[in-house]
């Protein structure tokens, strides 16, 4: 079987697939490691959006990537990808899910089915690489949204409540001090008053 026919039985992925195995060390051995897999294969179809450490989310992309690819090319009638299917989902629901939801959504798409991107590293923990893996067309508000002078953003909104706070705050600080300057004028022009009228009130020596 030459190259040509390979790539008829089995679709290309289309992302890009490290040279080199990812290191996933379990005590368990090759065992450990394909349960944890298979693990987030689960919870990506599940949730649609998993944060996860870097190297395990890449490995766990690609399984997603053709498991999804296997549904949309043979459907829920092959018995090879049913079985597939049952052995990469822990949660047998989601066998229908994958392919009475998934494939649906996909079936037309010329991109990958995945979207990976780093996520921030917290300040204390431990040098390991963090990743959000989640489904193109999911539920979720967009992690990277190109607007970025949206006033209707969250963030935009906070921060101009919390500048209209800050000005009403000085603005209230300015009137105060303005009240407290005009009651000073005020109470030393009513003392000048009194002493030049106790002056005027002095007998002449």
């Amino acid at each position: 079987m030459n190259q040509a026919q390979v790539t008829k039985l089995v679709s290309k992925l289309r992302i890009n697939v490290a040279a080199e195995p990812r290191r996933l060390r379990s005590p368990k051995g090759p065992e450990g490691r394909l349960n944890k897999l298979r693990k987030t294969v689960t919870g990506l179809i599940k949730y649609e959006r998993i944060e996860l450490n870097y190297n395990r989310g890449d490995e766990a992309r690609q399984y997603a990537e053709r498991l999804i690819s296997e549904a949309i090319t043979h459907g829920d009638c092959h018995k090879p990808t049913m079985e597939i299917a049952d052995y990469w989902l822990l949660e047998k629901e989601l066998v229908h899910k994958l392919f009475k939801v998934l494939v649906p959504r996909y079936e037309n798409c010329n991109t990958a089915y995945t979207r990976m991107y780093k996520a921030p590293r917290p300040q204390y923990s431990r040098n390991t690489e963090k990743a959000v893996l989640e489904l193109r067309g999911n539920p979720y508000p967009p992690l990277v949204n190109k607007q970025h002078n949206n006033r209707h953003l969250i963030q935009n909104i906070l921060l101009d409540a919390a500048k209209y706070d800050y000005r009403q705050a000085k603005y209230a600080e300015m009137a105060d001090k303005i009240g407290r300057s005009d009651q000073e004028v005020e109470k030393s022009t009513k003392m000048g008053d009194v002493e030049n009228h106790s002056n005027d009130d002095s007998p002449n020596k």
